[in-house]
């Protein structure tokens, strides 16, 4: 060990004792579940936020707030997805919501409510990833982009000007001894607070090594640089693989109605890939000469008008339309199912849990239950999984006369049905041990696999920065029939 890296860990060591001075409360979880790249507005005593959708359809689920840890989903602003929609930057200005959002190109969406009707997507025909939006101080208005990258954009906000990209901003460089993924700045978001611009900005990789995330600031009196870093860089930063969250990075300021200011930011729960980044809040402070830092607690708590926090997963499909909890994995539109006398009706597609249509939700808890009753119409066969992708997935499938149990690796057996008719199939996800279970009557349970390990299912292994998520699926020709989801937390057990 070289000296130089000596005094980076001590340091580290360092920060970690100073950090946990600075109270045992924080960070407080914001928003359990996958829900990456947070973006945050407040309007008087409310916040809003969403998050990346990738290419589930419909896309963009908006959250409402009045402490910033409870929360509430209102509406899903992006009916079409065209792409894979990641990091996206949501905003009012002038009376008027936008939210910028990458899929390929760049787009735009923009409302005069936060409910909605939300526009089509317009494409910038602009590259790059994590829009960021600023007005500067000559009133025009601006995109910031991944690797420094800037456009300007027309006073509507519906286009650039036509001036070429340019880098205005080279990042902070963090220790080379750090153990990260690389560099790569991403996700500007640009506050003005007093005489400057502030550039809040993720760098070291959004996973890979426990330690790769982090969350380093700037300032400028002038939209158009130069940026001066921050000497309190990095702002937020896992240090250790021991520590409760890994990879906490993507972050947001944000103030309040008492005065206080916090930074909103996603991370990995210590030991849990499978469940996606979380989002987690803390109280920033400003010191004397014009830097944010962490702070201890803020001056005074805000008032909580949510009734609870999170989303209700269990659906008796009995609303007119689909649940805000679901989403069509890898659809750019909402079609091919109906909600009928409490029965969801979803069209059969593909002739494996690979190629299954897919209505999916984001389990929130790291011990859980997911059962459902399925009849499959001929022609086609029903199931329940827990799929990251396409090619990373569990569960049961069912035809009318057999089971099949599918394993981590692909792998399934078959079991007979001992009766025609609607069945029941249920998971047990315990701290990523899964048991599998099947009733033919409702009444009595069968196990069908015991100990199914889901650790693997994750993006260091198969990318995508996805969470493993539970699925409902159709294989085949026709429509299955899905009755009475439900979802609960259960008690983890060790194992």
């Amino acid at each position: 060990m070289n000296k130089l890296f000596a005094f980076y860990c001590a340091l580290g060591c360092l920060f970690l004792i100073g950090t946990s001075c600075l109270g045992q409360d924080y960070p407080k979880v914001s928003l359990a579940g996958d829900y990456g790249d947070p973006t945050i507005i407040r309007e008087g005593k409310d916040y809003y936020m969403t998050h990346s959708a990738f290419s589930n359809a419909p896309g963009l689920l908006i959250w409402h707030s009045t402490d910033l840890m409870h929360w509430e989903p209102i509406c899903r602003a992006l009916p079409f997805v065209p792409g894979n929609v990641y990091a996206p930057d949501m905003l009012k200005y002038q009376g008027r919501y936008y939210i910028y959002f990458p899929a390929g190109s760049n787009y735009v969406i923009w409302a005069d409510k936060i409910t909605g009707p939300w526009s089509k997507p317009i494409n910038l025909k602009v590259n790059n990833i994590d829009p960021g939006h600023a007005v500067g101080e000559d009133g025009k208005r601006y995109l910031f982009l991944n690797g420094g990258n800037r456009v300007n954009l027309t006073d509507d906000g519906l286009a650039t000007d036509g001036q070429p990209m340019k880098v205005v901003y080279n990042g902070w460089d963090f220790p080379k001894e750090w153990v990260t993924e690389g560099k790569w700045l991403e996700s500007p978001k640009i506050v003005k607070h007093g005489d400057y611009f502030y550039l809040t900005s993720a760098e070291g990789g959004t996973a890979g090594p426990k330690t790769s995330h982090m969350v380093v600031s700037a300032r400028s009196k002038s939209i158009n640089g130069p940026w001066e870093n921050s000497p309190y860089n990095p702002i937020v930063h896992t240090y250790s693989a021991t520590e409760p969250w890994w990879s906490k990075g993507h972050g947001t300021i944000i103030d309040d109605v008492n005065g206080n200011w916090w930074i909103v930011y996603h991370a990995y729960k210590n030991g849990y890939y499978t469940l996606g980044r979380f989002n987690l809040v803390e109280p920033i402070e400003w010191t004397k000469d014009g830097w944010f830092k962490l702070a201890k607690t803020p001056k005074k708590a805000l008032v909580n008008e949510v009734k609870k926090s999170g989303m209700e997963l269990s659906d008796d499909f009995g609303g007119k339309e689909l649940g805000l909890q679901w989403t069509i994995w890898w659809q750019p539109t909402v079609d091919n199912f109906q909600l009928k006398d409490h029965s969801l009706y979803l069209d059969a597609k593909g002739n494996d849990p690979a190629t299954a249509r897919k209505l999916v939700c984001i389990p929130t808890d790291t011990a859980y239950r997911a059962e459902v009753t399925i009849r499959p119409g001929e022609g086609c066969s029903g199931g329940l999984l827990l799929s990251y992708n396409d090619k990373a997935f569990t569960g049961i499938i069912a035809t009318a006369t057999k089971y099949m149990v599918y394993d981590t690796a692909r792998n399934y057996k078959e079991f007979p049905r001992t009766k025609n008719g609607p069945f029941k199939l249920r998971i047990d996800n315990n701290r990523e041990h899964c048991t599998f279970s099947v009733s033919d009557d409702g009444k009595n349970w069968t196990i069908v696999a015991n100990d199914v390990i889901v650790t693997s299912l994750q993006h260091n292994n198969y990318k995508g920065f996805f969470a493993l998520k539970i699925a409902l699926a159709a294989i085949g020709q026709g429509q299955v029939k899905f009755n009475d989801f439900r979802y609960q937390a259960t008690k983890p057990i060790a194992k």
